[in-house]
C-alpha cells in the first residue's frame, strides 16, 4: 500500500528501529526491494534521487514505482531523495510521489529554512511528507549520489543547537543529519559521532535520517538506530550486489539480458533483506501507519462491508 513517511517513521521512532530507503532506478531494483519487504513483512521507502535521474527519468520511474507501491501488501513510501531544485520536487508531487526531500543544505541557513518551509507547505497540501537536511552529507569518491567531496566533513556536521529551530521553522517531517556519514562506498571506516546523534534526537521531535548507509558496519547501524536514527538510506550495497550477481551469471556470449534479470532481482532482494533485519524493521509492516492492518486485511474488510451493505439494501 502506498503511504507517506509519517506512516512508517513515526512508529519506527517510537519502536526504536529504522526503515530503509532503497533507490530503485530500474524495474529490477524495484522488484528486489518490494520482494524483500513483502518477504520480511517490513515497511519500506523506495524511490530515486535527482542525481540518479539520468539513469531513470522521474516520470518513467513513476510508471512502475507507484503501481508497485499501491499493489504491495506492506506499507511502501515512494520518495524523491535529494531533490535539488524546486521544479523537480514539484514534478515528483504532481506525479504522485508520497514523499520528497528538498535538499538545500549547501545554501545559507536562512535560505535553507525559507526554501524548505515553502516546499513543506506545498508537499503537505498534496498529502505528502518532506525531509530536510541540516549540515551537509558529503560524498565518497565515485559515489553515484553526488559529487561534493569534503576535505573536512566535520566542518559540515549538523549543529544540534540549530536542529530544533530548523525543524520548528520549516515543518519538516524528517531531518537528515551529518554526523560523519557520506554517500557511496567508504575507502576508510567512517567514524560516526554517536553523541551528536543522541543530542539531536533529544532536541527534535521528528525522525532522524542517516544518509550514506552503504559501507557502515552492523555495529554502526545498531548504535545509530539505538541513539535515534529512524531512517537509513541505502543504494551502493544493492547496486553492487546486482552487478556482482550478473557477472557470475554471465559466463558466455550466448547469455542474454533475460538470463541476468532473475539473478539481479534475487541479489537485490537478499541484500535488502539483510538490511531490513539489521535495521529491525522486519515484521513491523502490520504496525506501521495502517492501524495494524495489512493490505490483505483491508481488502478483506472492504469486501465484508460491501457484502453487508448489499444485504441491507436487498432487504
Amino acid at each position: 500500500m502506498l503511504v507517506n513517511m509519517n506512516d512508517v517513521l513515526r512508529p519506527a521512532k517510537k519502536g526504536k528501529y529504522a526503515v530503509g530507503l532503497f533507490n530503485a532506478v530500474n524495474l529490477e531494483l524495484a522488484r528486489g526491494i518490494i520482494n524483500a519487504a513483502e518477504c520480511s513483512r517490513s515497511p519500506v521507502i523506495m524511490g530515486t534521487a535527482e542525481v540518479l535521474l539520468p539513469y531513470g527519468p522521474l516520470e518513467e520511474v513513476s510508471y512502475y514505482l507507484l503501481p508497485m507501491a499501491k499493489k504491495a501488501s506492506v506499507p511502501v513510501v515512494v520518495h524523491l531523495d535529494h531533490g535539488l531544485t524546486y521544479e523537480t520536487c514539484i514534478k515528483a508531487l504532481e506525479l504522485g510521489f508520497s514523499s520528497i526531500m528538498y535538499d538545500c543544505s549547501t545554501d545559507s541557513y536562512e535560505d535553507n529554512v525559507r526554501k524548505v518551509k515553502e516546499m513543506a507547505d506545498i508537499a503537505h497540501s498534496y498529502g505528502a511528507t518532506i525531509e530536510g537536511e541540516l549540515g551537509h552529507v558529503g560524498d565518497n569518491e565515485g559515489s553515484a549520489e553526488g559529487s561534493s567531496h569534503l576535505e573536512d566533513p566535520s566542518k559540515f556536521f549538523t549543529d544540534p543547537k540549530l536542529a530544533k529551530d530548523f525543524v520548528e521553522k520549516t515543518g519538516v517531517d524528517a531531518l537528515a543529519i551529518a554526523v560523519g556519514n557520506a554517500h557511496g562506498a567508504y575507502k576508510l571506516p567512517p567514524k560516526l559521532d554517536f553523541e551528536r546523534i543522541r543530542t539531536i534526537a533529544k532536541t527534535v521531535d521528528v525522525p532522524l535520517v542517516l544518509h550514506g548507509g552503504s559501507g557502515l558496519t552492523d555495529d554502526d547501524f545498531r548504535q545509530a538506530i539505538k541513539d535515534g536514527i529512524s531512517k537509513v538510506n541505502i543504494f551502493t550495497d544493492i547496486n553492487v550486489a546486482a552487478v556482482e550477481a550478473e557477472f557470475k551469471k554471465f559466463t558466455d556470449m550466448n547469455k542474454g539480458i533475460i538470463d541476468l534479470i532473475p539473478a539481479a532481482v534475487e541479489a537485490i532482494k537478499q541484500e535488502t533483506l539483510k538490511k531490513m533485519k539489521l535495521f529491525g524493521s522486519d515484521n513491523k509492516a502490520d504496525f506501521s501507519g495502517t492501524g495494524g492492518l495489512s493490505q490483505a486485511n483491508i481488502e478483506e474488510i472492504t469486501k465484508l462491508v460491501a457484502a453487508e451493505v448489499a444485504k441491507y439494501m436487498n432487504k
